[in-house]
């Protein structure tokens, strides 16, 4: 996967209705208001900074006219993108960049792992994601969380290397270069 090319898309959770559903009036003061033309649903996200520069860009770029209540992706009369307007533009894209095996999902995975790569928890990752529970979070990227044995390898390691550091740390002085008891 590339994901430069695809960050705004990653940054809004990467579902199409939501990332074609937004408002232009809504992209402002770190969060962006989706309505989700599936469902007819309001949330608010968290939107990283960068994901509003581009927002203004694209609509300082591609959308005609002043309505601040117009859909950043407008499609037919006053309603947003259609998903299956989404799905042709995407594999549209897709084959131009000669990418044929990403699907939009492919990027909800890619935002999901990077939230947990980032230590956030399961109910942060459920909320950003929409998902009904916490269990359905953690029935599809329990394997992506660190376990118990990986946070006591990681744990032992930086006990490791900080005794390491440590100036009065036997195997570091110069008494211990003598055998004696090798250290210890």
């Amino acid at each position: 996967m590339k994901p430069r090319r695809y960050r705004s898309a990653t940054s809004t959770s990467c579902v199409a209705g939501s990332t074609f559903g937004v408002r232009c009036s809504e992209a402002n003061g770190g969060a962006v208001e989706l309505r989700a033309p599936k469902y007819g649903s309001e949330r608010v996200i968290p939107a990283p900074n960068g994901l509003l520069e581009l927002l203004s860009l694209h609509i300082a770029h591609w959308r005609a006219g002043t309505d601040p209540a117009g859909w950043m992706f407008p499609g037919e009369g006053e309603h947003p993108w259609h998903q299956n307007s989404v799905g042709y533009r995407w594999r549209k894209t897709r084959k131009a960049v000669g990418d044929d095996d990403l699907h939009l999902h492919h990027l909800r995975h890619f935002y999901a792992s990077g939230l947990i790569a980032a230590g956030c928890d399961v109910v942060t990752e459920q909320k950003a994601l929409r998902h009904s529970s916490p269990t359905v979070t953690l029935n599809t990227y329990a394997h992506l969380w660190p376990d118990a044995s990986d946070r006591t390898r990681n744990a032992a390691e930086a006990l490791f290397r900080s005794s390491l550091q440590s100036a009065a740390y036997p195997l570091r002085t110069e008494d211990s270069k003598q055998g004696g008891d090798q250290g210890f």
